[in-house]
């Protein structure tokens, strides 16, 4: 074969080559659009793990604040039952949001006051309601 050969096949096959890669770009542009859909899909995804995050973190302050509210119920009623002279099964002890409510009857004034002072010194409590009725024993 004649270097003339050689020359123009090699021209043709470097022509070839250079028609084959313009014909690449509607794959650069496919490859381009899946990579589009890929970050989109992925800041869809961290958006929502966001707000999953944000959910689960309102909700666990929710159940915290049940957990203190109960755990603020439970001491106001164990320190009630150790006082001598209050009667533990008339008085009903209700926390919400740490705003402690008394329900129930006691015999004095007094005794009101007292309930109402140890519900007020437990860890926690905001308010102390006192609807305790004062009904003097017979």
């Amino acid at each position: 074969m004649s270097d003339k050969y050689k020359l123009t096949a090699i021209s043709l096959l470097l022509l070839f080559g250079l028609v084959a890669c313009d014909n690449q770009k509607p794959a650069e542009s496919a490859g381009k659009k899946i990579d589009q859909t890929a970050n989109d899909a992925g800041k869809k995804i961290n958006e929502t793990a966001e707000k999953v995050g944000e959910k689960l973190k309102e909700q666990s302050a929710k159940t915290g604040a049940a957990i203190d509210d109960a755990e603020i119920t439970a001491k106001i009623k164990a320190a009630i039952f150790a006082e001598p002279g209050l009667k533990t099964l008339q008085i009903g002890v209700d926390t919400v949001a740490g705003v402690v409510t008394l329900t129930g009857s006691v015999d004095t004034t007094m005794n009101s006051d007292v309930a109402k002072s140890i519900a007020g010194a437990v860890a926690g409590v905001k308010e102390v309601k006192n609807q305790l009725v004062v009904k003097p024993s017979k």
